[in-house]
């Protein structure tokens, strides 16, 4: 159950940070200045913070598709879901430990991210 209810608190999320990211590309056809000026908005640590958000969720929803295609398609998919919840969670773990402390050492040091 715990699954399907991340599955779809990921989706909506990305859902979105993809409508504001669109919204806010498309004001540099009204007003590069705006544009500028929330770009500004972006370069702080909290916004940095919230990019680990985004990416955990991104992740674990790609990654939780994955399980719910082969639960879908594969014959033994139902009987291994199980299985292939913690094998997400796992993978999810080690690609969120090769992001996060590198992201944020950019995001605290003042570098490029």
């Amino acid at each position: 159950m715990w699954s399907w209810v991340f599955h779809r608190i990921t989706g909506i999320a990305i859902f979105f940070f993809l409508l504001v990211h669109v919204l806010d590309t498309a004001l540099i056809r009204v007003s590069p200045e705006a544009y500028d000026a929330v770009l500004g908005t972006y370069k702080n640590p909290l916004m940095g913070i919230g990019e680990v958000v985004l990416v955990a969720a991104i992740a674990f929803h790609a990654l939780n598709g994955l399980r719910i295609i082969l639960v879908d398609l594969w014959s033994k998919g139902a009987r291994y879901q199980r299985q292939m919840f913690w094998c997400v969670i796992g993978v999810w773990l080690v690609l969120l430990a090769g992001f996060v402390p590198r992201h944020l050492i950019n995001v605290f040091s003042g570098g490029s991210h």
